[in-house]
């Protein structure tokens, strides 16, 4: 049975496609920062005792005043430069870390409608099986398409699921998987790719259509639609 778990919040986007002079964890939903929904949650899980926040350096500051200390998170205890790609920022955030816990758990930093029940199921199957991942089946025709925008072949669809987060791992799988990325100059897009790598297997956690990315201006919208639900029913 696990004893701690530490959450690494990768939030170092420049947001490059979402436009704007505001980086897109810093904008609000409801007037809440979209970086500060998802850690007001991880904050209320008793089972996490640190959280570790990675951001872009310059932001350091800002977040200390602007999120930190007026949502009371008192669980964040360092805020650390993030990288150029996401693995940088998680590894940034991993290699902070000074007293080696059982677990880590990994949630983007704009992932803002992370349920207490995904951080609550993705723990407790990755204590029993050293690594889980929340993810939703596909439902929709997927294609392979090539770079002139001709389909090449239609993809059976069976088997395949969306990949979110929160991801959690055992702490010493996921650290010999940063660093052989790191000798290997290995890329991926989520860490459960490299523990793939280094041979360990990924259990699933099924969780839902509304625990969306905001990356693009559109996601924005929808975000809105769905905070705007959740807050009506509450």
């Amino acid at each position: 049975m696990f004893k701690s778990v530490v959450a690494v919040v990768p939030a170092a986007g420049l947001g490059t496609r979402m436009g704007g002079a505001t980086r897109k964890q810093y904008l609000t939903l409801g007037g809440l920062p979209l970086l500060a929904l998802s850690l007001q949650v991880l904050q209320r899980i008793e089972s996490i005792r640190e959280i570790i926040l990675s951001v872009p350096q310059q932001d350091s500051d800002y977040c200390w005043s602007e999120i930190v200390k007026p949502f009371e998170l008192s669980k964040i205890t360092q805020i650390v430069a993030g990288g150029t790609r996401r693995q940088d920022s998680v590894r940034n955030g991993l290699m902070a870390i000074t007293d080696p816990p059982d677990l880590v758990l990994v949630h983007d930093g704009v992932r803002p409608f992370l349920q207490h029940s995904f951080v609550e199921q993705s723990i407790s199957c990755a204590a029993d099986t050293g690594a889980a991942v929340v993810a939703i089946p596909i439902h929709d025709t997927v294609k392979r398409v090539d770079a002139e925008l001709v389909i090449q072949e239609t993809l059976n669809r069976e088997g395949l699921w969306h990949i979110q987060t929160p991801q959690v791992f055992r702490y010493d799988w996921l650290l010999k998987a940063h660093q052989e990325a790191q000798h290997e100059n290995w890329e991926v897009t989520d860490d459960a790719a490299l523990i793939e790598r280094i041979g360990c297997p990924v259990s699933v956690v099924e969780g839902s259509c509304f625990n969306i990315k905001i990356t693009r201006p559109d996601d924005l919208i929808f975000g809105e639609a769905i905070f705007n639900k959740a807050t009506s029913n509450s």
